[in-house]
């Protein structure tokens, strides 16, 4: 009986012995904290620099990854930073870019040799609405009153905005379409900060101007600009600026920002990067950046993102095709 009882112990000890061997091997296989380089392809200080350090600010605050190091590479509306992620990252599941509406459109102005076709989608991050001003000594008192202008000759009207093809001049293209004017008559100029465009509008050398609003909030509040229309469906929390669509204007247009991944990861990576990036943009840290930077959360995963993604590629050629950026 003993001799029994002692081999149903050593089974029973063998067995446990087998159990605890898989939990182990499952532990030793664990995947390591990411570490990641994020390329901001844009100079330190603007949009999409701020995005990319926002999300390495939230990313790691949140434990999404281990590290974050971001890495800037500007040039021509993003795409020489494009071109040296998608040629040199290729298949390295620890790299991101950001970008952004405005990429779609210098990647058609500028006919770069590189596209957005070969990137991965990870996610939309935030989506910011825009607004049209004018300076407050301009007889344009309402976006009709510039609506008119713009119809009785858009080359008269002045805009002063971001970079050629980005989503400034889009949305003064929209406007100019949307007003019946001419749209080939189209007479933008871009400036590289919100600065000069305001000293020009100041100047009473542009018309209107086009920018996000917080580029402009402290010259709307003071009464230097006088702001005319938004660019989102709604109305933006707390300000009482008109949208263009509930003055008759049917256009609505989004400064958005994204992040991608390089060509070639393998599923499998893919995955890791959208959950670390999910991860973060849920986080109580992320929202804090929201609201400190006036960002709108504007978050859709991978999937979602690749549709969008096509879609305003798109719509983003046929803006700059009616004003003659695009074939």
């Amino acid at each position: 009986m003993l001799t029994t009882l002692n081999r149903i112990a050593a089974t029973a000890a063998l067995a446990l012995l087998g159990a605890a061997a898989p939990l182990h091997h499952a532990h030793a296989q664990a995947p390591a904290p990411l570490e990641l380089k994020i390329t901001a392809p844009a100079a330190p200080g603007g949009g999409w620099d701020g995005a990319s350090r926002s999300l390495q600010q939230a990313m790691v605050a949140s434990g999404a990854a281990k590290s974050v190091q971001v890495n800037n590479i500007p040039g021509a509306g993003g795409t020489v930073g494009l071109a040296q992620f998608v040629n040199n990252a290729k298949g390295d599941g620890s790299q991101l870019m950001t970008m952004g509406i405005t990429m779609l459109g210098a990647v058609v102005t500028n006919k770069a040799p590189v596209s957005l076709d070969t990137v991965t989608p990870i996610a939309r991050l935030t989506a910011d609405a825009l607004v049209v001003v004018v300076p407050a000594n301009s007889p344009h008192k309402t976006i009709q009153d510039l609506a008119a202008a713009l119809k009785a000759d858009a080359g008269k009207v002045v805009w002063a905005g971001g970079s050629a093809g980005g989503a400034d001049h889009m949305l003064a293209a929209l406007v100019v379409k949307a007003a019946g004017g001419n749209t080939a008559r189209l007479n933008y100029v871009p400036f590289s900060g919100g600065g000069e465009a305001l000293a020009e509008m100041l100047g009473g050398r542009v018309t209107a101007g086009v920018s996000g609003y917080n580029e402009f909030e402290s010259q709307i509040k003071t009464g230097k600009l006088r702001a005319l229309a938004i660019s989102s469906s709604q109305r933006m929390p707390g300000i009482a600026v008109p949208t263009l669509k509930e003055q008759g204007l049917d256009v609505e247009l989004l400064n958005w920002r994204g992040i991608v991944a390089p060509p070639n990861v393998s599923p499998q990576q893919a995955a890791a990067l959208a959950g670390a990036v999910e991860k973060a943009v849920k986080s109580a840290e992320w929202q804090k950046i929201l609201k400190a930077r006036g960002w709108d959360d504007a978050y859709l995963p991978a999937e979602k993102f690749g549709a969008y993604l096509k879609s305003e590629q798109a719509r983003v050629r046929d803006i700059l095709g009616s004003i003659g950026l695009a074939k």
